[in-house]
């Protein structure tokens, strides 16, 4: 394989301040502590990690032709990601938000989709985006002319080639469950939060929504539960539950 990691969909220009304890009036302002950029997403924020973790990474992807756009494949490169199929769109901005980090860590988010909505992998790219041991689809949900068939489509590709599959959303909602689901047997881990994943499911006990998505053909579904943890459980029955780290929580 080429790559140790393809990570490919949701790629976003973060702007975060802290701590915001509230919106100032139209003739106000507030100081804040820290504000920061980031490349995020449940693409972005996974191809940086692996990347952190020594792997050879390809970043799949879309991004505005605009000044945002610059500094997310800048700052990709800056920690060895290959960017050479994310793609510069034309007419549309880079997705990007804009950040409130409370005092707590929790962190509400404005977010403009842009680019992610636009950016597509056709089938005379697979042989490159697909020559990886690790292929993940961060952002189901939020990318328009990827959701549904051409990702169905990638992810069943990418399973012949023997690659192992994992799959993440983005601002879920109970009515995209009917995408997911066509997803799901194409995905060895399913990698929502909790809260994600009970607004598809519409259940809330922890181990339910995990049962919902095996039966639906995942072959394991791993879900971040915040300060709690994370909760795995495979398809062959071993499922455990994995304490959060003690840390200062700066921002979620």
């Amino acid at each position: 394989m080429l790559y140790d990691y393809a990570s490919i969909g949701f790629f976003t220009f973060d702007c975060l301040g802290r701590p915001v304890r509230r919106i100032p009036g139209p003739t106000e302002f507030d100081f804040l502590e820290e504000i920061t950029i980031a490349v995020s997403g449940a693409a972005g924020a996974a191809a940086i990690v692996a990347a952190k973790y020594g792997m050879k990474v390809l970043g799949v992807g879309g991004v505005g032709a605009d000044d945002m756009g610059d500094w997310v494949l800048g700052r990709l490169n800056r920690y060895g990601v290959d960017t050479s199929m994310m793609q510069r769109i034309d007419g549309v901005g880079t997705s990007s938000s804009i950040v409130a980090v409370q005092d707590n860590g929790q962190r509400p988010a404005m977010h403009m989709k842009g680019a992610t909505g636009f950016f597509e992998v056709t089938p005379d790219q697979f042989d490159r985006v697909l020559d990886a041991s690790f292929v993940h689809v961060g952002g189901a949900g939020l990318m328009d002319r990827m959701d549904g068939e051409p990702t169905v489509d990638l992810l069943a590709r990418a399973k012949k080639r023997g690659c192992v599959t994992t799959l993440d959303v983005a601002s879920a909602r109970h009515e995209d469950m009917s995408m997911i689901a066509r997803l799901l047997p194409h995905v060895d881990y399913f990698l929502p939060s909790v809260e994600e994943a009970r607004l598809l499911s519409g259940l809330t006990d922890t181990q339910d929504v995990a049962r919902f998505m095996l039966d639906r053909g995942v072959g394991c579904c791993i879900l971040t539960l915040g300060e709690h943890g994370a909760y795995y459980h495979h398809a062959d029955g071993t499922r455990f539950h994995i304490p959060a780290f003690e840390v200062d929580v700066v921002c979620t």
